[in-house]
């Protein structure tokens, strides 16, 4: 049976889960770990890159920074629109002070950020704080 394919966000493994399976807590084959958390989970490098070139859910990425006031505002409402987009779409967070490697790579130019990768593909760009019902509503 044909699939989505997911990166765990764990250990990195290649899922495929069966579309209608989505909103069913789907584990990772590998280490157990939820494909479809309902919240944002804080990503490395390696995760990010492997994650926006495979997966077939849409994955939206908050590129954020600690010393970052608005992105310290957004963090709460990031992870409440995570809930409300649990079975649609994937919201991971990459810390730019600890990858540096992430602006140049994705032409980041202030944070907070946020792309939406569609099956290997930059969707959509957004730049600056953003309510839940914001995030929700521009992830689609």
């Amino acid at each position: 049976m044909a699939g989505k394919k997911l990166t765990c966000l764990e250990c990195g493994q290649t899922n495929r889960v069966p579309e209608n399976r989505l909103d069913e807590n789907p584990k990772c084959g590998t280490c157990g770990a939820g494909l479809m958390p309902g919240k944002a989970v804080e990503v490395d490098w390696a995760t990010l890159q492997k994650a926006a070139r495979t997966d077939e859910v849409p994955l939206v990425v908050d590129f954020w920074a600690p010393w970052c006031g608005p992105c310290k505002m957004m963090g709460p409402e990031f992870s409440k629109a995570a809930g409300a987009l649990k079975s649609r779409a994937r919201l991971v967070k990459l810390n730019t002070e600890d990858f540096p490697q992430s602006g140049q790579t994705y032409g980041i130019r202030g944070i907070p950020t946020m792309i939406r990768f569609d099956k290997g593909r930059e969707g959509a760009r957004q730049s600056g704080a953003m309510r839940a019902d914001q995030i929700v509503g521009w992830v689609g």
